[in-house]
């Protein structure tokens, strides 16, 4: 429903508020477990937003979900790619969301990136198009310009049945010569109206649903900690990519959520000379981005860790708190001598991220507690600091792009002068019920020269430390051969500086 400029300034701390094309949503009404693609499609109408998988996968439920931050150049509204399938309702609340129809010009035009798909055949059956427009739109606000490259990765979570990619592919670089459109350009986000406009509906209270089993939405970390020792019974909410899933393919009756995307603190990245510190609710595009700026070497996986629209929602702490045997942030972590923080109501503790998975689905963590922030070692800090540090993480899957690892290994080693490793710690996710480091491996490595004679002798101690199982992803032999031949890689890498698969000499191999 449409309101007042007057009307938004009145907050109801039991509806759903966001702003779609200017005007004022309120969804008195709406379930906590309410996909954000469903209320736009049922209730509004939207139906360019479509349904393909219901799982985050395909793309096709794209749109862009618009919040208020600060930057070096003041405030201004970030928009980003999302997939709404997966979405819960009440955590737009207070934002601004952009769908297909949305981009259209006040003069009854094509949006660039629109116009493009239409110069350039991006389009047959049509199913597909919406979502591709909407993950290329975010791409057109971050950058000015873009290659094949760019464009590439932001399609990666979008799938298209009849075409085939190379005209999309080609409409993607192509929007950007187009004449600036009159709406949504890349000013769109500071024009000051907008930002009054959004600043006009953010909340002073908490959000609290008292519809399907309740959700909270805490302030601060305090409230969080406080509303989450009470009932520890409740489900922690934060990107919701697998909480959704839960949702529309489980078909689950969850309990009452406590989300954690408005506490403000939660949502912060801080950088000392020793540590990286990543809030809960830091999204994982961020987490990795700082991640990567101090180690390189994570620039592929992150890259390939899920897509855009999933990092745009997912969390960091959420990914780790999930603790996933397969989960792709765990093993570098943990290479790294990552930490996570651990809160129960006003109780703080500090846990080495290895020892916080005790089985499948197992954790040591008490009722009440979360997972508060994960800190990282710096470069410079990291495994003591003394000696060259190497380090490189390596995710294998039968896609490049949005799939499981079937094996993803992460190692560090610390080299002295004479390329003795002084400190060894190396991290496997799908060899066992759990990310694990391989301790029989470090101690064949450590205190030795990082050669092929050391690194063999480490390969043969992986069969002591996993004893894979066969799945869909592959077979337990195939996970034994790839897990010591990705330490060959990272030898080939150190010796060579090899930077990529393919490049391997494959007289390293066994």
């Amino acid at each position: 429903m449409a309101t007042t400029r007057g009307e938004m300034m009145r907050e109801n701390p039991a509806t759903v508020r966001f702003l779609l094309d200017d005007r004022l949503v309120e969804a008195a009404d709406a379930g906590p477990t309410t996909t954000l693609l469903q209320y736009l499609r049922d209730d509004l109408g939207r139906c360019g937003t479509k349904e393909g998988c219901a799982e985050g996968d395909c793309g096709a439920c794209t749109v862009l979900v618009g919040r208020r931050v600060a930057d070096e150049g003041g405030e201004r509204i970030e928009y980003s790619a999302v997939n709404s399938c997966i979405r819960l309702l009440p955590t737009v609340d207070g934002c601004e969301v952009v769908t297909a129809e949305s981009l259209v010009q006040p003069s009854g035009g094509l949006h660039p990136v629109q116009q493009a798909m239409v110069d350039c055949h991006g389009s047959q059956c049509g199913f597909c198009t919406p979502g591709f427009v909407m993950s290329l739109a975010d791409l057109y606000l971050r950058v000015p310009a873009a290659g094949r490259a760019e464009v590439v990765e932001c399609l990666a979570g979008n799938l298209c049945r009849c075409t085939g990619y190379r005209p999309i592919i080609d409409a993607g670089i192509a929007m950007f010569g187009y004449p600036e459109p009159a709406h949504f350009n890349r000013a769109h986000g500071r024009s000051p109206e907008r930002l009054a406009r959004i600043a006009s509906i953010a909340r002073e209270s908490a959000l609290e649903l008292s519809t399907g089993n309740g959700f909270v939405a805490p302030r601060t970390t305090a409230e969080l900690a406080a509303a989450y020792l009470a009932e520890p019974d409740a489900l922690l909410l934060a990107g919701g990519t697998d909480v959704g899933l839960w949702v529309t393919k489980q078909l689950k009756s969850l309990p009452k959520l406590i989300y954690v995307g408005e506490v403000a603190e939660l949502a912060r990245i801080a950088v000392d000379d020793a540590h990286i510190h990543v809030g809960a609710a830091v999204t994982l595009e961020a987490a990795w981005t700082a991640i990567v700026g101090d180690y390189p070497a994570l620039g592929e996986l992150a890259s390939r860790f899920a897509s855009p629209p999933i990092r745009h929602s997912g969390t960091l702490c959420g990914n780790v708190a999930n603790g996933s045997p397969i989960g792709d942030s765990m093993p570098p972590l943990i290479a790294l001598g990552a930490e996570v923080k651990l809160r129960r109501g006003e109780q703080v503790r500090w846990l080495p991220m290895e020892l916080l998975y005790l089985g499948y689905q197992k954790k040591a963590m008490e009722p009440g507690e979360f997972v508060e922030a994960v800190r990282i070692p710096r470069a410079t800090a990291a495994l003591g600091g003394a000696g060259r540090l190497v380090f490189g993480a390596y995710k294998v899957s039968k896609r490049v792009e949005q799939d499981i690892s079937a094996v993803c290994g992460a190692f560090a080693l610390r080299l002295d002068d004479a390329g003795v490793a002084t400190q060894v710690r190396l991290a496997y996710g799908g060899m066992a019920a759990t990310p694990k480091r391989a301790a029989h491996a470090e101690a064949a490595l450590c205190g030795k020269p990082f050669d092929r004679t050391s690194v063999g002798d480490a390969i043969d101690e992986l069969a002591t430390d996993f004893a894979p199982l066969s799945d869909m992803r592959a077979s337990a032999g195939y996970r034994r051969e790839v897990a010591g031949n990705l330490l060959l890689r990272l030898l080939a890498e150190h010796e060579g500086g090899l930077t990529r698969v393919g490049q391997i000499d494959l007289a390293l191999m066994p």
